[in-house]
């Protein structure tokens, strides 16, 4: 029996592209109709959903050349990211009302989804349902298949407070790195990086140059970049690269936070030949066969305790667009998540 639907709901819409600093006035939490699911369709109402500074929508003379259309957003149509949610109707699909799924239809009340752009959870594989929202399958990618993290490894991941760099040094952690090290804007996120999450040491940004920092923190070099950031930091792992180091680059928030999104890094090429330091770009899109290990692996440490979900969470569809721009400021630690 499908659930009771009222006429309408709230979503929030980019009301203009954003020339500078982000703020809540680049959007709008509006009043629509709910959308009616046709065949095959799938009407979910959200519970929890995810914000990222990843979402933080761009300004590019050419969309195209990203190559990522769901990470671009137009002014006037409803922002997007990863939420659970509750299956409402679901014509000609053997979803069953009550269901819970995950999708990438965030930032609105109600969606309405092609049956194949949700997945049924499990409840019992992760500990805490709001897990489903990390973005810790893209750090245990990174050190799982990006850079095969081993036993003894130095480890450096950049953007370590955040959604992604939060899971990703606990997880060469548990890969066996013998020393992990993180990079962050602030002392009091650097120590709580230290105190709670397992970092060994960590690299301030506002602290001088990130290369001697690093140095002083890793003085016989490291083996594995885990970088979400780019920029300096990758130039600064790369100096200090260790023969044969491998690097996997799972973001580059030093653009996508800039004016321009696509603003390339100058590194040594000769340095990465010289020391054969392998680079590996790596999405989630390309890999999504590893997600039932990942799943079983974040489960068992979840329960075990051998790994934390740090996450904030918010009550309000009208807190997501002040919270997308706290990210972008660096005021969070770990993931942000609103309760709807």
């Amino acid at each position: 029996m499908s659930l009771p639907v009222p006429a309408t709901h709230r979503e929030v819409r980019l009301a203009a592209l954003p020339d500078g600093e982000l703020t809540p006035g680049h959007f709008e939490v509006v009043t629509a109709p709910v959308p009616t699911p046709g065949p095959g369709q799938v009407l979910v109402r959200n519970r929890l959903m995810s914000v990222a500074a990843v979402m933080r929508p761009l300004t590019l003379a050419d969309p195209d050349a990203l190559g990522l259309p769901q990470l671009l957003h137009k002014a006037g149509e409803v922002m997007r990211g990863a939420a659970l949610g509750e299956v409402v109707r679901a014509p000609g699909t053997e979803l069953a009302p009550g269901t819970l799924v995950r999708h990438r239809a965030g930032w609105r009340e109600y969606a309405v989804l092609d049956a194949p752009e949700v997945s049924p959870v499990e409840p019992d594989v992760l500990p805490d349902p709001a897990a489903h929202l990390s973005q810790g399958f893209t750090a245990w990618l990174g050190v799982v298949r990006g850079a095969g993290v081993r036993r003894g490894d130095t480890v450096f991941v950049t953007g370590a407070a955040g959604g992604v760099g939060s899971l990703a040094g606990q997880f060469a952690r548990l890969h066996g790195a013998e020393r992990v090290i993180g990079s962050t804007g602030s002392r009091h996120k650097a120590d709580l990086l230290t105190r709670e999450l397992g970092y060994d040491a960590v690299v301030l940004r506002s602290a001088g140059s990130v290369e001697e920092q690093l140095r002083t923190a890793a003085p016989d070099g490291i083996d594995v970049l885990f970088d979400t950031v780019g920029g300096e930091q990758l130039r600064a792992a790369l100096a200090v690269a260790r023969r044969n180091a491998r690097f996997a680059l799972v973001g580059a928030l030093a653009a996508q936070l800039s004016d321009d999104a696509l603003a390339p890094t100058g590194i040594s090429t000769l340095t990465l030949i010289t020391r054969s330091v392998t680079l590996r770009g790596i999405s989630a899109v390309d890999h999504q066969d590893a997600m039932p290990a990942y799943l079983s692996e974040f489960g068992r440490a979840l329960r075990e305790g051998a790994l934390s979900y740090p996450y904030t969470r918010l009550t309000g569809l009208d807190q997501a667009p002040g919270a997308l721009c706290e990210l972008v400021e660096g005021r969070h630690l770990g993931a942000v998540l609103v309760e709807l």
